[in-house]
């Protein structure tokens, strides 16, 4: 199974599958509802690999996700849309759309193995968009 991560915002990202490691989509309504509540948040959890190669051409996009991480919140740049696909054999099997996407957190861990390290991003999608999360199979 392999994953990609499209960033579409001040600056546009793209992960391939060779970058991304896990990928986990969240949709949460607080513990204590009794019923369907209005509040819900929904997140993205990705990680990934940090590389370095001859062109740097994959260790840039991480560098770039650093960057929108430090974006002000008050800055309409910080919202970005992202699509992630979960690809198997293959084929796709889901793509999920977060129109309206902000940083939560990044990391990145680096070690003296095989490559560089890795990084961590969380991500999630503006309260009052939530309807606009899209989610499709099978393409």
């Amino acid at each position: 199974m392999g994953f990609t991560l499209s960033v579409k915002g001040k600056e546009n990202i793209y992960l391939d599958e060779s970058m991304i490691q896990s990928v986990h989509v969240e949709l949460c309504t607080p513990s204590d509802s009794m019923a369907k509540s209005t509040i819900v948040s929904a997140t993205l959890f990705i990680t990934g690999r940090l590389t370095s190669d001859a062109t740097m051409i994959e260790s840039d996009e991480p560098l770039k996700l650093f960057k929108w991480a430090q974006i002000p919140a008050q800055s309409a740049d910080a919202y970005s849309d992202v699509t992630v696909k979960v690809i198997s054999a293959g084929q796709t099997f889901r793509t999920i759309n977060f129109p309206n996407t902000f940083v939560i957190d990044y990391g990145e861990r680096y070690n003296d193995h095989a490559g560089i390290g890795e990084f961590s991003l969380v991500l999630r999608q503006k309260v009052d968009k939530i309807d606009k999360i899209t989610a499709d199979g099978g393409q």
